[in-house]
């Protein structure tokens, strides 16, 4: 696919993506079992292996977790109230969705005293295992995964065909929690409203957004600090994977979307 190829012209010394269905990867440029930094696009995983803990039954979404009032769904939906790094309340569950490396955190910690394991074991155990991935946890289960572009690739073709969790879970993880909640897309600014699923950054109607213009408006995935990112569009059934050694900053603007639009376009 010649639109992989733009990651050439990218400021990143190395980059690796990976177009993938349901069915394996369509399309592949870079290193593709190099490790990288997910950075918060682990945060597509550990949302995924609370998901199984909630259909095992060790926990429950509306279950108390974090500030009073909120629950395991406001933290993974952003909208517990934390602030980004600090387990400082800056507002009442589900008054806005605040952007909180925190409050995954916080679910995380849920999953683990539920499973009586620490949560590293238990994401091994329920999705990298399961998935036949090499990613390791290292660190935050917001931000600490790193693995590979082939690994990232495997995880978009799960999210277009769930194995681990039912499909119905998987969708109303992916459907606005909070409907109607601003806040602020790290580096694409205030959104009105910030849409978000569960664990999940959701396409809508964003504008401006690291997705291309001709991504659905069903897409749903994460983009990492490291220059990393996963959409997955149920529409065109195909899932981007995108790994870089460049964090993240003005130049995702451009370049990302110009991508997403030149894969959507040659599909």
């Amino acid at each position: 696919m010649d639109a992989l190829r733009q990651i050439a012209g990218w400021p990143s010394p190395t980059a690796a993506v990976a177009l993938a269905s349901a069915g394996g990867v369509v399309a592949a440029h870079g290193p593709q079992e190099q490790v990288f930094r997910w950075a918060s696009v682990t945060k597509l995983v550990t949302a995924l292996a609370t998901l199984v803990a909630v259909e095992e039954g060790s926990v429950d979404l509306d279950q108390p977790a974090g500030p009073p009032g909120a629950t395991l769904r406001h933290l993974l939906a952003h909208a517990a109230g934390y602030s980004f790094e600090e387990a400082t309340i800056l507002a009442p569950p589900g008054q806005c969705r605040i952007y909180s490396n925190v409050g995954i955190e916080v679910a995380a910690a849920v999953v683990a005293e539920a499973a009586g394991m620490p949560f590293a074991d238990y994401l091994r155990a329920a999705v990298l295992e399961p998935l036949g991935l090499r990613a390791e946890l290292q660190g935050s289960p917001a931000k600490g995964l790193c693995g590979s572009a082939a690994d990232l690739a495997r995880l978009g073709r799960e999210l277009l065909a769930p194995t681990l969790v039912a499909p119905e879970t998987l969708a109303e993880a992916t459907t606005v929690a909070f409907p109607g909640l601003v806040g602020v897309l790290p580096l694409f600014g205030r959104q009105e409203p910030c849409d978000w699923g569960l664990g999940f950054e959701l396409r809508d109607g964003k504008a401006p957004h690291w997705t291309g213009s001709l991504n659905s408006p069903s897409t749903f995935g994460h983009f990492g600090g490291s220059g990393s990112f996963l959409w997955v569009d149920p529409v065109a059934q195909v899932a981007l994977a995108c790994l870089t050694d460049l964090d993240a900053g003005p130049w995702i603007r451009e370049a990302w979307p110009a991508l997403s639009d030149a894969v959507l376009a040659e599909l």
